[in-house]
């Protein structure tokens, strides 16, 4: 049940109206808590860092074009169109829009509304006269302006624009979220695919040393030398490396499909050449856990959420008060268009009006449950969002550290595994070992050949992914 009260002008003179309005506009309060971001404890460092140095310099540095610290021209050329052609982006971008444009629609509440009428009508009525019934037609035509404004004693107006704007602010964080997760998920499908170029070409070349070894193993068959078996697993040694590298192609090709769909393109308009591969895995600077709260977009756009709930508190609790609303018009009304605008036609006035919500079963309590709660949950969404970055930090550094020592023991591996198989190949040349031990050798040296190549475009991945969780790249980093 709403209480309503409303003066017009005859009692209420237009000075005291405008007296009210402003009392109503200088007396306005907001009635949302004082904001604050949520509370979290944050460490000094983080735990996996070991030798990495906070990167002081660079903490206030933009971010621009990351991809570039891995010296590719391809990959640049490419990631930089993901922001104009992914329609993730796309939609994220028109989101943004849309919430600035929500923005724009709650300040337009601020401020009064005018509005311009005008009609014309025809009618007619019955008369006797002298016991004669006759019809009269009249026109009656009327144009007025009117007004109307509702103070925002309360803040309830003033609120929905906070809230608006703190949307609006997390869309723009989402769209810098879905930039960087597009940017990203490319440069990972791209180094992806250069390292199946890496390894079809390492299993190329193992092919050709299996087809001369065939070769060696069918004239020494021929010869009397070597029993059959040598030669059956010289040719299945062959079939399976030829297989492996069929099995590649299909890997590539999903992985140009992929890439094709992050530009906005069909797989059938794309294709992307085999090219030397650069394995540069960049020296990423750290920041600060503090400072990750700033860099990274998804914990911008949570916090964001929270001070929109935080206003939506306001909005609600405003429903304990009363509204006030101010109208005025001014117009003209005459039967004749040519008296339309004559003084004597002239009419106008001015309203008040108040209403107080009186019983509602307990709905404004509601509301205003509803909206605290809604602050609960967007802030305990928060403070899981910021524990998950830091998750995501400390696990990229960890494995940064770790495959940076594989690497190392790995590259001494092949090269042992390389020095076997040649030794190994010598002395059945010789005579001295079996066919066995050569494709065990064979084996061995390709298996070591390839995880190497694997490890190499794992860290690069590694560090993309470092990146991402560090929330972008730094312009200028070497």
């Amino acid at each position: 049940m709403r209480l309503s009260l409303s003066v017009h002008s005859l009692s209420v003179p237009p000075r005291r109206l405008l007296a009210a309005a402003l009392c109503a506009v200088l007396g306005g309060c907001a009635l949302a808590p004082a904001y604050e971001a949520p509370a979290i404890d944050l460490p000094a460092g983080f735990k996996e860092a070991g030798d990495w140095v906070p990167a002081a310099p660079a903490d206030d540095a933009p971010r621009g074009a990351w991809w570039t610290v891995f010296n590719d021209p391809v990959l640049n050329d490419l990631a930089a169109s993901v922001q104009v052609s992914n329609q993730n982006v796309a939609a994220a971008g028109a989101a943004y829009a849309q919430a600035r444009a929500l923005v724009a629609g709650q300040r337009a509440a601020l401020f009064p509304a005018v509005s311009l009428d005008a009609g014309a009508d025809r009618s007619s009525s019955r008369s006797t006269v002298s016991g004669a019934q006759g019809a009269r037609l009249g026109n009656s035509y009327q144009v007025s302006l009117g007004g109307s404004w509702e103070p925002d004693l309360w803040g309830r107006l003033r609120g929905g624009v906070q809230n608006a704007a703190a949307q609006a602010e997390a869309s723009a964080a989402d769209l810098a979220l879905a930039t960087l997760s597009a940017q990203g998920e490319l440069a990972a499908n791209y180094l992806n695919l250069r390292e199946t170029d890496i390894q079809a070409e390492l299993l190329q070349a193992t092919i050709a040393g299996y087809e001369r070894v065939l070769q060696i193993t069918q004239n020494r068959y021929d010869a009397g030398v070597a029993p059959k078996t040598d030669l059956f697993q010289s040719q299945t040694q062959l079939a399976t490396a030829r297989a492996d590298l069929v099995a590649l192609q299909r890997q590539r090709a999903q992985l140009e499909h992929a890439i094709a769909v992050l530009l906005g393109k069909t797989p059938a308009e794309f294709s992307l050449p085999p090219a030397a591969w650069q394995p540069t895995v960049p020296d990423i600077p750290l920041v600060l856990p503090s400072t990750l709260l700033q860099r990274r977009p998804d914990i911008a756009a949570a916090e964001r959420r929270v001070a929109a709930a935080n206003a939506a508190i306001g909005v609600a609790r405003a429903g304990y008060f009363p509204g006030i609303g101010l109208s005025a018009s001014y117009g003209y009304g005459a039967s004749r268009v040519g008296d339309l605008f004559n003084a004597s036609a002239a009419a106008w006035s001015l309203g008040l009006s108040l209403a107080q919500r009186v019983f509602d079963a307990g709905a404004v309590s509601a509301q205003v449950a509803s909206a605290r709660a809604a602050h609960e949950r967007t802030a305990a969404q928060y403070r899981q969002t910021v524990l998950v970055a830091f998750q995501g930090v400390e696990d990229q550094l960890a494995a940064s550290r770790v495959l940076a020592q594989q690497l190392e023991l790995r590259r001494a591996a092949s090269s042992a595994a390389d020095q076997a198989e040649q030794q190994v190949l010598n002395r059945y040349r010789a005579g001295q070992v079996s066919y066995t031990e050569v494709v065990t050798a064979q084996t061995t040296a390709l298996q070591a050949r390839r995880t190497l190549a694997q490890l190499q475009a794992d860290r690069q991945i590694v560090a993309v992914a470092l990146i991402q969780a560090l929330g972008g790249g730094w312009t200028g980093n070497p």
